[in-house]
């Protein structure tokens, strides 16, 4: 969506800048179309949480859900209510580990990260 806003003070009513779309649409792209990008999000998100920076993760981890899966999808993916989640990763937010590793586990899969599985018969190949 395109807006426009007239300069302030110009003098040149006429005259008009189309602003881009906002942050979040871009962010939203990108993550749909770079699987890199979305892995990215994630592991900075998650390296966030293990360093102790729990505010600050919590923030990261819901940048990835809006910008991957959405609350929508990840409430219907988890069993458990979109608002519910918007709450837990919210800035009073406090997500139990059950809660957490389970939203982890949908963005892992949601980044196409290899499964536990998947990485087990690497290893046993080499």
């Amino acid at each position: 969506m395109l807006r426009s806003i007239s300069p302030a003070n110009s003098g040149t009513s006429a005259q008009t800048m189309p602003l881009t779309r906002s942050f979040h649409e871009t962010v939203q792209a990108r993550a749909r179309r770079n699987i890199e990008f979305r892995r990215a999000l994630l592991v900075e998100a998650t390296q966030t949480l293990l360093d102790g920076n729990l505010d600050e993760g919590r923030a990261a981890l819901r940048s990835c859900i809006n910008a991957t899966i959405g609350f929508e999808k990840l409430g219907a993916v988890l069993d458990r209510s979109p608002k519910s989640l918007m709450r837990m990763f919210g800035p009073s937010g406090n997500p139990t580990a059950e809660n957490l590793l389970g939203v982890v586990g949908v963005l892992q899969r949601k980044a196409e990260f290899a499964s536990r599985s998947a990485r087990s018969e690497v290893m046993v190949s080499c």
